[in-house]
């Protein structure tokens, strides 16, 4: 019992490791990606087009993928094709500087993205006993520390290196996470989890909340991936901020983020009502997102992303366990797997139109659209939930499953 009991901590301890890796891979380069798009002469539309292509490739490979998993009862496979997809994204930015080779990068990013739910799933399935609401609480504290360690990377490896270090040292982080995985065990006995089914799709699509918060789900991925895992960086580097600076930026929001993200159901929910944190997260989002174009200096841009970053992580959370909360047991899996995907919508819409707008207006036109979907879903929140004002205690924030 106790060799089991080791081994079974030895692939836990394999697995935290492989999804640090896999969240750093997908982020070392995140912070500079406008920058080098626009050192590739792309056009903003063109920026807004490779930023957006992550997102769309979610919207068609997430639901599939995830109900492929579970008909065929295993994880590792959808994980070691998410490393290996992960490692590839960032080979093919480092391979050649070409506006090509960085949309077929991103696109392989999107890929690796797409089978993130295998990943949450098999560490479930690792927690038996301490069961699935702790597993998810750990596994967000992951995504955002591999995150967090990947985008403070990219402005230093930037400086030291060039625009092809954060991307070699991508594709070297991912190959590392792949070679570990080759290592991970399946829980044994399965996983104990009502699967994804094509046939739950109908009924699930039919359920009018799930569908009021997946759009307010897409117009938040909108505001995040415009802000900062879209443009911010470019404009940035506008107000004189270099490579190193960088790091600042990605800290000023992303510290903010994780904190507020892990305090929103725990404290500040169940104290002030579901619906009026999401509605507080979306207001102030809003307007930091548009006095983004106005700020004159680097300081008062980091001022602004603090804020938007504590903001933005209030309703991330909530919304995801808003999205299930009222769903069946039997169908929660479909459900999930539908609310990610097409919160995607937002992940590509947002860089695309927004791109769209700074080519014809100019880089702040885009902080501005920004703001108006972060206003539009406070409005809908408002008008959709304004009944909603008790305290929901029972509400499981589930984290941060990303997202992204």
């Amino acid at each position: 019992m106790k060799t089991t009991n080791k081994s079974d901590r030895m692939n836990h301890l394999l697995f935290v490791g492989v999804t640090l890796l896999y969240w750093c891979s997908l982020y070392v380069y995140v912070p500079i990606l406008s920058p080098y798009l626009e050192h590739l002469g792309a056009s903003y539309s063109m920026a807004g087009i490779v930023l957006g292509s992550y997102g769309l490739t979610q919207i068609l490979l997430r639901l599939p993928l995830g109900i492929a998993s579970d008909r065929m009862k295993l994880r590792k496979p959808y994980i070691l094709l998410g490393m290996l997809a992960a490692a590839l994204s960032c080979l093919c930015f480092a391979w050649r500087e070409q506006i090509e080779w960085a949309l077929a990068g991103r696109i392989l990013s999107g890929v690796a993205a797409s089978t993130w739910v295998a990943f949450t799933v098999m560490y479930a399935g690792l927690h038996r006993e301490g069961g699935a609401t702790r597993a998810m609480g750990t596994i967000s504290l992951l995504t955002a520390g591999g995150q967090l360690i990947g985008m403070l990377l990219s402005g230093y490896l930037l400086k030291s290196g060039g625009w092809a270090s954060s991307f070699w040292t991508g594709a070297v982080i991912g190959a590392a996470g792949l070679l570990l995985a080759l290592f991970l065990r399946e829980p044994r006995g399965g996983i104990d989890r009502t699967p994804m089914r094509y046939g739950d799709l109908l009924p699930v699509m039919k359920d009018g909340l799930l569908w009021r918060v997946s759009t307010l789900s897409i117009l938040a991925h909108g505001v995040l991936f415009i802000t900062m895992f879209g443009f911010t960086p470019s404009y940035a580097l506008q107000l004189g901020a270099d490579e190193a600076d960088l790091t600042l930026l990605v800290a000023a929001f992303m510290v903010p983020h994780a904190v507020s993200s892990y305090l929103t159901g725990r404290v500040l929910a169940p104290k002030f009502g579901a619906w009026n944190v999401v509605l507080a997260g979306f207001l102030i989002s809003a307007l930091c997102s548009a006095a983004t174009s106005v700020v004159p200096t680097f300081g008062l841009l980091l001022l602004t992303q603090a804020l938007n970053g504590w903001f933005q992580g209030l309703h991330f959370p909530l919304l995801l366990g808003l999205s299930i909360d009222h769903i069946d047991e039997r169908k929660r899996a479909t459900a999930m797997g539908f609310y990610q995907a097409v919160y995607a919508v937002g992940m590509f819409a947002g860089p695309f139109v927004a791109g769209t707008l700074n080519e014809w207006s100019g880089l702040k036109s885009g902080f501005y659209l920004a703001g108006l979907l972060g206003a539009a879903a406070a409005g809908l929140t408002l008008y959709w939930f304004k009944r909603a004002r008790k305290p929901a205690a029972g509400l499981v924030a589930e984290g941060r499953t990303d997202s992204i």
